[in-house]
C-alpha cells in the first residue's frame, strides 16, 4: 500500500462554453429597472422578489454586474430628482413634512432594492470596491436632496427658525424635528455637523450673547442666574428630545460661555444683589445656583471663593478690632461662633461641602482671630461663662456641641499657650468657688484639649481636679481627728499643689481670731500627716458664709469672700469704722480692700454697709456703718466682689510676661531636640524647624529663637561652625 503511487485528483471545467444571449442582460435589466420604478411608486405588492433576486443574481453571475450597478445609480438618481422637485414645491410648514415623508419612503424602497440586489452587494461590490447599495442610496439622497441648491439653505434656515421659535416660548413639532435631525445623522456625522450643528452653534452663541446682555442690564444677580439656569436646562432638554447626544457638551459650552463666563465678575460684584449681598442675606438657594453654574466654567469657583474670602476677612477684621465689641468678651466670642455657623451652613447647603471653600473659611478665621491678641483670653472667658452658668439645664449633647465649637475656635489660635494660661486661671476660680456647673463638661473639655495638644498641655489641669478630690478626703480626716470642732465655725480648706495651679501672689491678711485659731489647728494636722510640705494661706481666693442680724430683727446668711468676711467681722465690736481703721485692722491690699468695700456699700440690693459720704467710689476718708435698713427677699444673700471681667492693663502685661517666660524653655527644648537628631544645621533651617514643631502651641518669634540659640551656645549645648558662622553644631 505504501509503495503505491499517490494520485492527484483534479476537477476540470466543462469543455463546451456556455453561450449567453447578447440581449439577455438588457432584458433582465429592463425587468429589474421596472421593479425599482414600481417600488418607488408604491406598487411593490405585485412583484415576485424571488424572481427579481434570481435575475439580479444571474446578471452578476454572467459578468453584468457593472451594468446592473450603473443602471441602479441612474434609476435612483432620476427618482430622487423627482422627489427633490416635490420637496421644493412644498410650502411653509409642509416643507419638513414632505421631506420627512419622502425620506421614510426612500428608506423603505432602499430596503427592498437591497434585498433584491443582495448577491451583488455581497460579491460584486466588495470585489470592485464600490459603495454598498444602502450607503449608495444615502449618498444619492444627500447629493440630490439635502445638498441640492434649492433645498440646502432652506432646510437649515427652517430648522434654525424652529429652534428660535421654541426658545422664544412657542411650541413646535418636536417629533418632526427629531426625524429630520436623525435623517442628517443617518447621512453621516459630517452631514449633521456641516449642514446643521456648526451653524446651529454659531446662531445660538449670537442669541445668548444678545439675551445675556439684555438680562444683565435689567435683572439682579439672583434673577439673572435663574434665567441662565433655565436656559441651560432648556438646551439639555432640547438635546434629549431631538439633537445628537454628542451636541450636548458643545451647546452647553456655548450657553456657559455667553451667559456665565463672559459676565462672571460683573455678576459676583453686582450692586445690591451680588455674591456679598447673597452672603449677608443668607440666600442659600441663589448661592447654590451660583455655585452650580460657576463650577461649569474655568476659574468660576475660584472667583466665588476669592470674593467670599475677601468679604469674610474684612467683616472678621471689623468684628475683632471694633472697640465697642471688645467690651463684652462673651458676646465677642458668640459673634465669632455665629459667623462660623453661618458660613458652615452656606458651605454645607449651597456649596456641596466643597473642601476648597472649607479651607478658605478656616484660613480666613485663622487670619482675623489672630489679629486681636486678646482672642485667647476672650475664648477662655467665654468657656468660663458657659461652664459657670451658661450650660444650666442644657442637655449633654448640646453641651458637647458648644464645647466642640469652642475647640474649633481654639484650633485657629496661634497662641494656644496664652489660652492655656487664662484657662487655667479661670478653671481655678471655678473649682475653688464651687461655681462649675458640671464636672463632666469640665473634664470633657480637658479631654478635647488633650486630644488636640497632647498630654503636656493638660497635665496641670488634670492635677487641679486631683487636688480638689484629695482636699475633700483631707477635710474628712481633719474633722474625724477633731470631734470637738463640731459646734464652732466650720473650715473647708483646699490644698493646692503649687506647680499645678496658677501662681498667685501670697497675700496675707489678718483673719478674725476665731478663724485664725481654726486655721492653725488645720496647719498642725496637715503637717503632722504629711512630711516635707509647706503651707501658705491664699486668703484672696477663699469664701465664707456668715450669719448677720440687721435692724428690726432681719436675719440673713451672707455668702462673701474671705476679705469681705474679715471686714464685716470688725463691725461685731464697732458701730463706725473709717477706711484707715479697716485697712489697719485687716491689712488687706489697697486695691482689693476698695473693691471689697465697694461691693458691700455701693451695690444696690447688696449694700449691707453704708458709707459717708455716699458715692460710687471708695475714698480714703470714707467712714462705714452697718446698714440697719438692709432688706432682701432671700434669706441667703450672695455678695460678689466688684471685679473687672477682663484683665486690667498691668495684669495683662504680667500674664503676657509669664507666657513669654514659659515659652523660653519650650523653644530651647525644641532646638536641642532638632540639633540632637541633625547634629549640624544652618540658622534659617533651625528657625523653620522650631516654628513647625511649636506651632501646635504658639507661633514662635524668630528673634526669640535666635536669643535662645545664643543662650544655648553660652551654656555649651551648641557651637558655631568656625568657617560658616550661620551653621550650628550640636555638642554632645
Amino acid at each position: 500500500m505504501s509503495n503505491q503511487k499517490k494520485r492527484n485528483f483534479q476537477i476540470e471545467a466543462f469543455k463546451h462554453r456556455v453561450v449567453v444571449d447578447p440581449k439577455y442582460a438588457d432584458k433582465t435589466w429592463k425587468v429589474l429597472e421596472h421593479a425599482i420604478h414600481e417600488i418607488y411608486n408604491h406598487n411593490a405588492s405585485g412583484l415576485s422578489f424571488e424572481e427579481l433576486y434570481r435575475n439580479a443574481y444571474n446578471m452578476v453571475l454572467h459578468k453584468f454586474g457593472e451594468k446592473l450597478y450603473s443602471g441602479l445609480v441612474t434609476t435612483m438618481t432620476s427618482h430622487l430628482k423627482e422627489i427633490s422637485k416635490s420637496i421644493e414645491a412644498a410650502q411653509g410648514g409642509m416643507f419638513l413634512e414632505e421631506m420627512n415623508r419622502r425620506w421614510t419612503d426612500h428608506n423603505k424602497a432602499l430596503q427592498m432594492i437591497r434585498d433584491i440586489l443582495m448577491y451583488m452587494d455581497r460579491t460584486y461590490i466588495p470585489s470592485t470596491q464600490k459603495t454598498p447599495v444602502h450607503e449608495l442610496g444615502l449618498n444619492l439622497w444627500r447629493d440630490n436632496i439635502i445638498r441640492s441648491s434649492k433645498i440646502q439653505t432652506r432646510l437649515l434656515n427652517t430648522l434654525l427658525e424652529l429652534v428660535l421659535r421654541e426658545r422664544t416660548g412657542e411650541v413646535i413639532n418636536r417629533g418632526l424635528m427629531r426625524n429630520i435631525i436623525k435623517m442628517l445623522m443617518d447621512l453621516g456625522p459630517s452631514v449633521y455637523q456641516e449642514d446643521f450643528e456648526n451653524p446651529f452653534l454659531e446662531v445660538s452663541a449670537e442669541f445668548y450673547r444678545g439675551e445675556s446682555q439684555k438680562f444683565i442690564e435689567c435683572c439682579d444677580c439672583g434673577d439673572y442666574l435663574k434665567k441662565a439656569e433655565r436656559r441651560l436646562n432648556e438646551e439639555l432638554d432640547r438635546v434629549t428630545h431631538y439633537l445628537d447626544a454628542r451636541s450636548e457638551a458643545k451647546i452647553t459650552n456655548v450657553v456657559e460661555k455667553e451667559m456665565i463666563a463672559n459676565h462672571m465678575l460683573r455678576l459676583v460684584h453686582m450692586d445690591n444683589s451680588g455674591l456679598v449681598n447673597m452672603l449677608l442675606d443668607d440666600k442659600y438657594e441663589d448661592l447654590g445656583r451660583m455655585y452650580n453654574l460657576f463650577r461649569r466654567v474655568s476659574n468660576g469657583l475660584s472667583t466665588i471663593r476669592e470674593v467670599m474670602t475677601s468679604h469674610l476677612r474684612e467683616t472678621g477684621k471689623q468684628l475683632v478690632t471694633d472697640p465697642e465689641r471688645l467690651k463684652d468678651p462673651v458676646e465677642f466670642v458668640q459673634r465669632l461662633l455665629d459667623e462660623k455657623d453661618k458660613y458652615d451652613s452656606i458651605i454645607r447647603l449651597s456649596f456641596s461641602n466643597d473642601k476648597t471653600f472649607l479651607n478658605a473659611l478656616n484660613s480666613s478665621f485663622e487670619f482675623f482671630i489672630n489679629l486681636n491678641n486678646r482672642s485667647p483670653e476672650f475664648i477662655s472667658l467665654f468657656v468660663d461663662d458657659k461652664l459657670r452658668k451658661g450650660l444650666k439645664g442644657v442637655s449633654e449633647e448640646d453641651v458637647e456641641i458648644i464645647l466642640d465649637k469652642v475647640m474649633m475656635l481654639f484650633r485657629y489660635l496661634q497662641e494656644k499657650d496664652v489660652f492655656e494660661k487664662y484657662y487655667k486661671q479661670h478653671l481655678a476660680k471655678r473649682l475653688l468657688s464651687g461655681k462649675t456647673v458640671s464636672d463632666d463638661a469640665e473634664r470633657s473639655l480637658i479631654v478635647k484639649l488633650k486630644t488636640e495638644c497632647g498630654y503636656q498641655f493638660t497635665s496641670k489641669l488634670e492635677g487641679m481636679f486631683t487636688d480638689m478630690k484629695t482636699s475633700q478626703d483631707t477635710m474628712q480626716g481633719f474633722y474625724a481627728s477633731h470631734p470637738e470642732l463640731g459646734d464652732g465655725p466650720t473650715l473647708t480648706v483646699q490644698v493646692l499643689t503649687t506647680g499645678s495651679w496658677p501662681t498667685q501672689p501670697s497675700v496675707t491678711c489678718n483673719l478674725p481670731s476665731e478663724m485664725s485659731a481654726l486655721c492653725e489647728k488645720f496647719r498642725s494636722y496637715y503637717l503632722g500627716t504629711h512630711t516635707g510640705r509647706r503651707l501658705s494661706w491664699q486668703t484672696n481666693m477663699g469664701t465664707a458664709d456668715i450669719k448677720a442680724s440687721f435692724g428690726k430683727g432681719q436675719k440673713h446668711e451672707l455668702n462673701v469672700s474671705t476679705y469681705q468676711m474679715c471686714v464685716l467681722m470688725l463691725f461685731n465690736n464697732a458701730e463706725r469704722l473709717s477706711y484707715k481703721e479697716i485697712e489697719q485692722a485687716t491689712e488687706i491690699p489697697t486695691v482689693d480692700l476698695k473693691r471689697c468695700l465697694q461691693s458691700m456699700a455701693c451695690v444696690k440690693g447688696k449694700n449691707v454697709l453704708r458709707k459717708e459720704p455716699m458715692s460710687k467710689d471708695i475714698g480714703e476718708d470714707d467712714a462705714f456703718f452697718v446698714n440697719d435698713k438692709f432688706t432682701s427677699k432671700l434669706y441667703k444673700v450672695k455678695i460678689g466682689t466688684v471685679v473687672a471681667q477682663k484683665e486690667s492693663e498691668p495684669e495683662k502685661q504680667e500674664t503676657r510676661q509669664r507666657v513669654e517666660e514659659d515659652r523660653k524653655p519650650q523653644i530651647e527644648a525644641a532646638i536641642v531636640r532638632i540639633m540632637k537628631s541633625r547634629r549640624a544645621l544652618d540658622h534659617n533651617n533651625i528657625i523653620s524647624e522650631v516654628t513647625k514643631q511649636l506651632q501646635s502651641r504658639f507661633l514662635a518669634n524668630p528673634t526669640e529663637i535666635k536669643k535662645r540659640i545664643e543662650s544655648l551656645i553660652e551654656r555649651d549645648f551648641l557651637e558655631r561652625d568656625s568657617i560658616d558662622r550661620k551653621l550650628y553644631r550640636y555638642l554632645a
